[in-house]
């Protein structure tokens, strides 16, 4: 949805794909929150995996020319990476917010 993932109120998003620096209603910071490629991974797996199963099984039943399958495909790729890409970067921070994985949140037991 992109909220906090501690409030569940204010925008976990300021762009596209920008993190917000803080939460507009709790105030946590997501200064040191980082997904890293870590979407992009997600998205190369389901997407990917998704279009070749797609493209064989078309390809398998009515051996379509290569441009249909470019003109099938292509956009496909793009558009679900698009649409994939936001939600994961947003799971990936509540997890990270959920289990503590942000250097400075856990104590120094010293």
């Amino acid at each position: 949805m992109g909220r906090c993932p501690a409030c569940g109120q204010g925008k976990l998003f300021s762009g596209f794909l920008t993190v917000s620096k803080v939460c507009s209603s709790c105030d946590l910071s997501f200064a040191e929150h980082d997904a890293a490629d870590g979407p992009a991974v997600f998205g190369i797996f389901i997407i990917g995996g998704g279009v070749v199963t797609l493209a064989l099984l078309l390809e398998r039943w009515l051996s379509p020319p290569l441009w249909v399958h470019a003109l099938l495909w292509a956009p496909s790729i793009i558009g679900g990476s698009l649409a994939i890409l936001r939600p994961t970067k947003g799971l990936i921070i509540a997890l990270q917010h959920r289990f503590r994985t942000t250097e400075g949140t856990l104590e120094d037991p010293c």
